[in-house]
C-alpha cells in the first residue's frame, strides 16, 4: 500500500466480531493474566506495553519501513534511549548542529555517564570519516540540521560506518519519513520527536526510535524503553496514532508553504541570508534532492541586524506565534539564539521559522510587515 493508505490503515487492528474503526483507549494499568500463567507477549503492566502503544509503534515502523519501533515519552527521552544503549567509554560523532536540547543532553548527561563525545560539521562524508576513532560506536545524523539547515550525505556516511561496524542514526524529525526514509539509505535506526510533525497539533509531547533491524542493538533500546520508564501514556498514543493519518496531507502543504515563503525571503531587502534546502541557492541542495522526496516546512533565515532586531521582528507579528517547538498546524517563529539559552552557536540575527498551514499569502503579507522598520 501507498504511504497515505499505511498512515490511516497500518496498526488499526483491533479483537472482536465486530471492530472498532477507531481503537479505544486502554486506560488500565495493569491486564489480567491467564490462569495458567504469564507467557511471553502477554500484556502485563503499562509501563512494559499496552495496547495503545504497540498500535502506535507498529505504525511508526511501517511509515519508517523499518522492522520494529520503541515509543517514549520525549523527543530527548528516545535520544538518551539510544545514548544509554552504548558503553561507557564509547566515543559518538555528532553534528556541530545539532538540536540544542540533544547537545546539553550529551553534554549535561552522557559525558558524566561515561561517553566520549565530538561535534563536526556533516557536510562532508570525508569530514566523518576523519573524526572516527577505534572507539566510535556511534554516529549520529540531522539533516536537515537544526536551525542552520546543513545537509549530510546519509548513504555515504552509512555506508562508511557500516564497513567500520559502527551504528548509524538518524534524527528525521523535520523531514518527517513523507520527505526522507534513512532506513532505506542505509541507517540503522531513526530518531523522532514525535511531538512535531508526527503530533501536528501542539499538544502531544513524545518520542521514537525505529530500528532496520530487530537486532541485539535494538534490544537494549527496547530495555532502556522499559525499565527506564519514558514512555508515553495511552492516551498520548492515541492522539498520535489518530494525528500521524493525516500527516501525509499535512506534510505535502507544510512543504509548499515552506517554499512559497522560502522564495519570498530570497526577494526582501531586509534579509541577509534565507536557509532552506529547498533553494538551488543552498550548498546542499544537491544532495538534498537526491535523497529528499520534500524539503520540509523549515525554514530560517538571517535579517540585516543584530540580536535586537531579530527579536524585534518576531515580537512584531500579528499572525505568527511568537514560539519555540514546530511542526503545528499553525506558524510559529522565534529568535533561535534567545530560544538556546546559555552555549548557543546559532547567529546571533537567525529567525527560525515553522511554516503552518495557515494561507501563504497571509504568511508572507505578517512577514513582511514584520520586517518592513528595518528598511524605513
Amino acid at each position: 500500500m501507498k504511504f497515505q493508505t499505511r498512515a490511516i490503515h497500518s496498526g488499526m487492528q483491533t479483537e472482536g466480531k465486530n471492530r472498532e474503526i477507531v481503537p479505544p483507549i486502554s486506560v488500565s494499568t495493569i491486564y489480567q493474566l491467564d490462569p495458567e500463567g504469564r507467557k511471553e507477549g502477554d500484556l502485563h503492566y503499562t509501563r512494559l506495553d499496552n495496547p495503545n502503544r504497540r498500535q502506535l509503534e507498529i505504525l511508526l515502523a511501517d511509515l519508517e519501513e523499518g522492522a520494529e519501533a520503541a515509543a517514549f515519552s520525549s523527543g530527548v527521552a528516545a535520544a538518551a534511549a539510544v545514548f544509554q544503549a552504548l558503553d561507557p567509554g564509547d566515543h559518538i560523532i555528532l553534528p556541530e548542529d545539532i538540536y540544542a536540547g540533544n547537545r546539553k543532553l550529551v553534554e549535561n548527561i552522557m559525558l558524566r555517564w561515561g561517553l566520549e563525545a565530538d561535534f563536526i560539521t556533516m557536510n562532508d562524508p570525508s569530514d566523518v570519516e576523519a573524526a572516527i576513532r577505534e572507539n566510535t560506536s556511534l554516529i549520529w545524523i540531522e539533516t536537515p540540521s537544526n536551525p542552520t539547515m546543513q545537509i549530510t550525505d546519509i548513504r555515504s556516511v552509512c555506508r562508511n560506518a557500516a564497513d567500520r561496524k559502527i551504528l548509524t542514526a538518524v534524527d528525521n524529525t523535520w523531514p518527517t519519513p513523507v520527505n526522507q526514509l534513512p532506513l532505506q539509505l542505509g541507517a540503522d535506526l531513526v530518531v523522532h520527536s514525535t511531538t512535531k510533525y508526527f503530533g501536528g497539533h501542539s499538544d502531544i509531547l513524545g518520542g521514537a526510535v525505529i530500528a532496520r533491524e530487530s537486532d541485539d542493538r535494538f534490544g537494549r533500546i527496547r530495555i532502556n524503553q522499559r525499565l527506564g520508564g519514558a514512555v508515553p501514556s495511552p492516551h498520548d498514543c492515541w492522539l498520535l496514532s489518530r494525528s500521524i493519518r493525516t500527516l501525509a496531507c499535512r506534510m505535502k502543504e507544510h512543504n509548499r508553504h515552506a517554499a512559497i515563503v522560502a522564495e519570498y525571503l530570497t526577494q526582501e531587502p531586509a534579509v541577509e541570508k534565507v536557509i532552506y534546502p529547498g533553494l538551488e541557492s543552498h550548498p546542499g541542495h544537491q544532495v538534498a534532492k537526491k535523497q529528499m522526496m520534500g524539503f520540509g516546512g523549515m525554514v530560517s533565515f538571517l535579517i540585516r541586524g543584530g540580536s535586537r532586531e531579530a527579536i524585534e521582528v518576531v515580537g512584531r507579528s500579528k499572525l505568527i506565534n511568537r514560539a519555540t517547538s514546530l511542526g503545528g498546524v499553525e506558524s510559529t517563529w522565534e529568535h533561535r539564539r534567545s530560544s538556546e539559552g546559555e552555549g548557543s552557536r546559532t547567529p546571533e540575527n537567525l529567525i527560525r521559522i515553522s511554516v503552518g498551514l495557515e494561507h501563504p499569502d497571509d504568511l508572507v503579507d505578517d512577514i513582511r510587515a514584520s520586517l518592513k522598520p528595518l528598511t524605513d
